[in-house]
């Protein structure tokens, strides 16, 4: 499939650059005792910017916090910058006065990085000097203490050594990825169509909720805005979506399930209006994400439409725009920070168990990302889906195997939400 052929279906997400803040700390007396201490504290804190993986974002350096004065001016600096992620860099001992204020008043993660440079301190030749170049830990205590005192939880700390320590890389690539998570939700678009199931409890959510706890804006939708884009559709590309989905898919005849029929051109043709109409009615609305789920009047167009995204969902998750049925916009965030974790996600739930093999089956009828696929997906045609309105293209993948993570987010009585965080293999 060509470059220009992908284009019509796939929706290529916005290119997001995360905003990561470094400073580093110390304490200002060190300076005029110990000559050459600074600079060499300056190099170290170079190197540590230099592990931080900056693809898909930018390292802003603050510098050197090394008293309370200079704490009160890089605040502001650091509030300005509209940062994602911030690392201070453990770089000496340093007194609490230099966090103290910039912990009560950011409002995003901080995390304190203690990259000692020797694996050990040479004994036989110890000094003061060699002490403090090496005294990366040696505040953390003291500043975690302090951002308790503030209100706020203990810092993330990353603890290892400067050189030659893959656990310390991999940590900072973690953090880089959570920066990733956390811009792209601050500056999403998610759209909402439609409404939960009426009887599904669970997934009633508050918008505004959604948007006070992961500052995600939640545009609410209209069936007929997409109806409106799927009556636009022309012939020449229904063609070429039919060819997009047939190169694609494999369609072979069904196995066992009397409602699945090998793919007829009918359903076929559908799914690629609707395909064409769902890339349309995203762009227009400028959306990063949607839930949605619409029943509509029987026989009518906004049925028809609304129960055959299956194949533009699938194309479109798989291409790192989220979509979630069943109206569930917890789970569409939970797919985002998936997929923007570079692990990808399909909305799924469990089904029977293999008591005999020790296993549980866990998928979903309809969508699939089909990033996660192994092996080519497959489309075959449903006489009905099972508890929802409609018929058409229903999609089927298998998983890859390996390590597996689950991720589910939660409303809790209190109007809050959690993760619930589950790990298998499959």
């Amino acid at each position: 499939m060509s470059t220009i052929e992908k284009e019509k279906l796939f929706i290529r997400t916005k290119k997001e650059v995360s905003r990561i803040g470094v400073f580093g700390v110390g304490y200002d007396r060190y300076w005029g005792q110990f000559p050459g201490l600074l600079e060499e504290l300056m190099e170290k804190q170079q190197l540590i910017i230099s592990k931080i993986p900056d693809k898909e974002a930018e390292i802003i350096d603050f510098g050197m916090v090394d008293n309370p004065q200079k704490a009160y001016l890089v605040v502001k600096e650091l509030q300005a910058a509209n940062l994602d992620l911030i690392f201070c860099n453990m770089l000496t001992y340093a007194t609490s006065g230099t966090f103290g204020i910039i912990i009560k008043t950011i409002q995003v993660p901080i995390v304190m990085v203690a990259l000692q440079p020797r694996k050990a301190l040479d004994y036989s030749q110890a000094s003061t000097y060699m002490q403090l170049v090496n005294d990366d830990i040696c505040a953390m205590p003291e500043f975690g203490a302090t951002a308790v005192r503030m209100g706020k939880k203990v810092p993330d700390m990353i603890i290892g050594s400067l050189h030659d320590d893959p656990e310390v890389n991999l940590q900072l690539d973690e953090y880089c990825r959570i920066a990733k998570v956390l811009h792209s939700l601050k500056n999403s678009n998610l759209g909402h169509l439609g409404h939960p199931l009426n009887t599904m409890l669970d997934m009633h959510t508050d918008a505004t909720m959604l948007t006070s706890f992961f500052s995600s804006h939640i545009t609410e939708c209209e069936a007929n805005e997409i109806v409106a884009c799927f009556d636009k559709v022309t012939e020449e590309e229904i063609q070429a979506a039919s060819e997009i989905i047939l190169g694609f898919f494999d369609t072979p005849d069904p196995v066992s399930d009397p409602i699945s029929m090998k793919l007829q051109d009918e359903d076929l043709r559908v799914a690629a209006k609707v395909s064409v109409a769902l890339k349309r009615f995203v762009e227009e609305k400028g959306l990063d994400g949607l839930a949605y789920y619409y029943d509509g009047p029987d026989d009518s167009v906004e049925r028809m439409v609304m129960s055959n995204l299956i194949v533009g969902n699938s194309l479109l998750t798989s291409n790192g725009f989220p979509m979630c049925g069943e109206s569930d916009l917890k789970t569409l965030i939970a797919l985002m920070i998936m997929n923007r974790l570079g692990i990808g996600g399909s909305f799924a739930e469990f089904h029977p168990v293999d008591f005999n093999e020790g296993f549980v089956l866990v998928g979903h009828d309809g969508p699939h990302n089909i990033a996660i696929a192994d092996g080519q997906p497959v489309l075959r045609s449903l006489k009905k889906y099972h508890g929802k309105p409609g018929h058409g293209a229903g999609v089927e993948f298998k998983i890859k195997e390996g390590s597996i993570t689950m991720l589910s987010i939660n409303s809790t009585y209190d109007g809050k939400f959690k993760f619930i965080i589950a790990e298998g293999e499959s």
